[in-house]
Parts: C-alpha cells; sequence; structure tokens
C-alpha cells in the first residue's frame, strides 16, 4: 500500500515479512484458505451497487494477512479505537494482531457495456507485489466471471502506484493487460516516483511506450460531460503525493471508490490515526477528513480497496 520509498517502504514490508514468513508461506500453501470466508476460495463473487446508470462492480483480486502487527502500522490506535474498528470489521481481526485485508479492484460498466476498472490489484506471480502480497491474484478470472473481457475495458484509473494497485495493468514482460485503455494516472504521482521505483519500470514506461498512459491534472472528469452524471477523478493526496479516488455520480446518489485514503476499519473509527506507511501523514489525514465529512453530507457509498466489507455508507455526524 505504500510506495515512493523503494528503499524505505520495501524494507519495512520485508522487514515484517521476513519475521512474519510462517504467515507468508502459508499464503503459498493452504492457510489462507482455512481463514478466508467461502467468497474468497471459491467461485468469484462479484458485489454490485448502482449509481444512477452505472453499475459499480467490487472485484476481489485477493485476500491475506499484512506482514507485521495491526499496531505496528497503526501505532497511535488506542485501545478504545482498536474496539471500535473491531465492531466495523470484524474480519480484520487475525491471529496474534495481524491484520487481515482483501486486495480489491472495482469495475464500472456504464451504459452501453463499456468499462472503467478502478485499480488493478496485487498481480501475476513475479509482479512487484510479490515481496509481500499473496499473489497470484485473481482479477482476470473474477473479470471472466463478471462478463468482462479485456477489450471492454477502455479506461483504467490508478488511483496511486503502489505495487499492489497497479499490478494486473501490464504482464511481467511489459505488455499491457488492457491494450485498448487509456491509464488515467495523476501527473504528480508519476513525478513523486524515485528512480528505482518498480512502478517506473513495471507499469509507467511500458504503458507510456505504448501511448497508454494519460496524465491528469488535479479534479478531472475522465467520463461524462460537464454538470452531468460521470466518473470524476478527484485528488486526494497523503498516502500519496498524487493519490486520487473516483466519484461515481449517478444524478441523485454517487459512490466515492477510496483507494487507499482508509486502509483499516481503525481509521473509519478514528479518522485521525494515521498509517505508518504514509507518505504524508499530515496531509493523509486532512484528506480522510475531508472525504468522510464528503460522504456525510452528500450521501455517498464509500468503496474500500483493504476493508472487509465492500460498500460502506457514514452515518450523518
Amino acid at each position: 500500500m505504500t510506495r515512493h520509498l523503494a528503499p524505505t517502504r520495501r524494507g519495512v514490508l520485508r522487514g515484517a515479512a521476513a519475521v512474519g514468513a510462517g504467515t507468508l508461506a502459508a499464503w503459498a500453501g493452504g492457510t489462507q484458505t482455512a481463514v478466508a470466508s467461502h467468497h474468497r476460495t471459491g467461485t468469484p463473487r462479484v458485489i454490485t451497487r448502482h449509481a444512477g446508470p452505472y453499475e459499480v462492480m467490487a472485484l476481489l483480486d485477493a485476500h491475506g494477512i499484512f506482514p507485521g502487527t495491526q499496531q505496528g502500522v497503526f501505532p497511535d490506535a488506542t485501545d478504545a479505537d482498536w474496539a471500535y474498528a473491531r465492531r466495523l470489521d470484524p474480519a480484520a481481526f487475525g491471529p496474534d494482531g495481524t491484520w487481515e485485508l482483501d486486495f480489491r479492484c472495482y469495475a464500472v460498466r456504464r451504459p452501453g457495456g463499456r468499462i472503467t476498472l478502478v485499480d488493478t490489484g496485487i498481480g501475476p506471480a513475479g509482479s512487484p507485489a510479490s515481496d509481500w502480497a499473496p499473489v497470484p491474484g485473481r482479477l482476470p478470472s473474477v473479470l471472466r466471471h463478471a462478463g468482462i473481457e479485456r477489450d471492454d475495458v477502455d479506461t483504467v484509473i490508478l488511483t496511486h502506484l503502489h505495487e499492489d494497485h497497479f499490478g494486473w495493468a501490464v504482464d511481467p514482460t511489459g505488455t499491457p493487460m488492457f491494450p485498448n485503455a487509456r491509464h488515467v494516472v495523476q501527473r504528480t504521482e508519476i513525478a513523486a516516483l524515485d528512480a528505482g521505483d518498480s512502478a517506473l519500470s513495471y507499469v509507467v514506461e511500458p504503458l507510456r511506450r505504448t501511448g497508454l498512459l494519460h496524465p491528469v491534472d488535479g479534479r478531472v472528469k475522465v467520463q461524462g460531460r460537464p454538470g452531468r452524471a460521470g466518473l470524476t477523478a478527484v485528488p486526494t493526496p497523503g498516502h500519496t503525493p498524487g493519490h486520487q479516488s473516483v466519484l461515481v455520480d449517478g444524478g441523485r446518489h454517487g459512490i466515492m471508490i477510496t483507494g487507499d485514503v482508509l486502509v483499516h476499519a481503525v481509521q473509519l473509527a478514528a479518522p485521525d490515526v494515521a498509517y505508518r506507511l504514509e507518505d504524508d501523514p499530515t496531509t493523509a489525514r486532512r484528506t480522510r477528513h475531508a472525504l468522510l465529512a464528503d460522504a456525510r453530507d452528500h450521501g455517498h457509498l464509500l468503496a474500500t480497496a483493504h476493508l472487509n466489507h465492500t460498500f460502506l455508507r457514514v452515518g450523518r455526524s
């Protein structure tokens, strides 16, 4: 879930993975299946909500245990915060203080059947997420189960350039998985990448070479006409410099696909709680409060990437 830290971030995740080597081995073996609920292990389950004319589909790429402990990556959370978070997302609480999480993408089907895909998961074996995430992901089979062909996808919006969000954008040879799609990324996100960041070599350069990289600046209507229902890329920085969320505006109803603005229910319970691997915790905290307030004020559903619940409604304060 974090990036630009080539050494720092990878060092944190690799270090935690080494300590939890048994957990990582279990991902490759059978423990993940043992702890996962039925919808994560059998036939892919696609959970759908509607916003006006748009069908928003939650696509589970993978489920696993994050390296380290929950308290280790959310060190400021109090006992009361954890108690509230447990009520909101009990499935996040694994054995020995570990964090169980989903790795989720979203597909938005527009009238006429064309698809916008928001994020592309952890990817195949050998993808950059392989150091710590439960690869291979299942996104290709989940898309088929949802009746989505690769050529149906005309837009991919990457909320940010962390390896668990761009894994299926290309295959390990650098060939784009969605050759008819423009790939929308905030220009700020690309500019902030370190020279040795895997995102550059694995996804940015292949997309640039094939003419599929579509950098944008700020709030941009990605689908639809101004003043009408549509899909809008909304800057939500802090987790990374150019992080963006996606508002699916159906007119009376909206769905905000959050990316990593909040990665755990403890940040829903207590929005001030920082995630250890955020790029800028102060900005991330401000963004989180603003997104939650906007969801309350407008009645948007939240569509999360890593909570074990897909679509959430934030109560009015």
